[in-house]
């Protein structure tokens, strides 16, 4: 796939250049700034844009920023953001939409490199990736009624997969039951949220997330 990466460290930007050129996949262009990442979007068109939150002039939210214009101006560009921090608002702006071709991983995911890769191609391909952390604190609830306290434990184990990204295949996989199974639970967390039944497992994840990030 084609990849245009913003990261103001050096270093790491280097060695994500590397890491992705080893795996075949072209990095059109290794930028420091949000200003150049939407240059480099606009000019690249690429399959998708990795970038840091926090890039010059004021590391706080520039590459934040920078991609939800991406998301408004190429929404057939996926988008992966890195985080050193679970930044709720930001992860919640970034989530108002379709849902679809859009990641949200801390920096350390970066270190697990099969867990970076695979939630890449997902982006990539049209769907979701989100850091389980994140989702953890996306689904915290600060009301004294907790929605969630009306899912079983396994209604919660699928839920948090759902909201990773994760199809029914896949969630079937990693709980070692089957996939008519999941969906069994999928539906039943629907109806104990009072969530619309959509489909596209992406759309069925923002949702949740919205739903129990309100």
């Amino acid at each position: 796939m084609r990849i245009v990466l913003a990261e103001d460290s050096t270093l790491l930007r280097e060695g994500l250049v590397r890491l992705l050129a080893e795996e075949d996949h072209e990095v059109v262009a290794a930028v420091g700034t949000a200003t150049e990442l939407l240059a480099m979007t606009e000019r690249h068109r690429p399959d998708v844009v990795v970038t840091d939150v926090r890039m010059p002039p004021s590391h706080t939210d520039e590459g934040l920023r920078a991609a939800l214009e991406i998301r408004r101006s190429w929404p057939e560009v996926g988008v992966l953001v890195l985080s050193q921090y679970v930044e709720k608002r930001y992860a919640t702006e970034l989530l108002t939409g379709d849902g679809e071709r859009v990641g949200y991983l801390l920096k350390d995911r970066v270190a697990q490199v099969g867990e970076f890769l695979d939630a890449l191609e997902r982006v990539a391909a049209g769907g979701a990736a989100f850091d389980p952390e994140v989702v953890r604190r996306l689904l915290a609830r600060t009301t004294h009624v907790d929605p969630l306290s009306r899912l079983t434990a396994r209604e919660n184990e699928v839920l948090g997969l759902m909201a990773q990204g994760h199809t029914n295949a896949a969630i079937a996989g990693q709980l070692y039951v089957s996939q008519s199974a999941v969906e069994k639970h999928a539906n039943a967390i629907f109806d104990k949220l009072e969530l619309s039944h959509t489909s596209g497992y992406s759309r069925r994840v923002l949702a949740v997330l919205r739903y129990l990030g309100s």
